[in-house]
């Protein structure tokens, strides 16, 4: 399992397929030598302590794979002409525009640039 993750750590063309290669065959890869390890060893005192090693691999692999994932998609580290289907543009697109205007200061929208209040009052009055 560690050899096919190498190899497609290597050949893969991008960030997505290379932490796909490199998590997946990882989790059954280590519970493969555990158990051999459980087998070589003989001792059911070391049991206990296998399997938590092996449980805390299997919920900390799949949450650095989406933290890689996530951050490589957001920062465009992948080959978009590789996707099928690409159903997170629009909502990182949404995101980034909504984070824009939050940082966006008060009165700086646009709505009223270039216009200027004549000594007569509103510049929205008809002249």
């Amino acid at each position: 399992m560690s050899l096919a993750a190498g190899i497609g750590l290597l050949r893969f063309p991008d960030l997505l397929s290379r932490m796909h290669a490199a998590t997946k065959p990882q989790v059954l890869g280590l519970l493969l030598v555990l158990a051999a390890l459980a087998v070589e060893t003989g001792s059911w005192l070391l049991l206990p302590v296998l399997f938590l090693c092996w449980l805390f691999q299997l919920l900390t692999s799949p949450v650095s794979a989406l933290m890689v994932g996530r951050t490589g998609y957001r920062t465009r580290h992948l080959r978009r002409e590789l996707l099928t289907l690409d159903e997170l543009d629009d909502v990182v697109e949404r995101a980034i525009v909504d984070q824009a205007e939050r940082q966006r200061p008060a009165g700086a929208d646009g709505a009223d640039a270039g216009v200027q209040d004549g000594p007569g009052g509103s510049a929205g009055a008809a002249r």
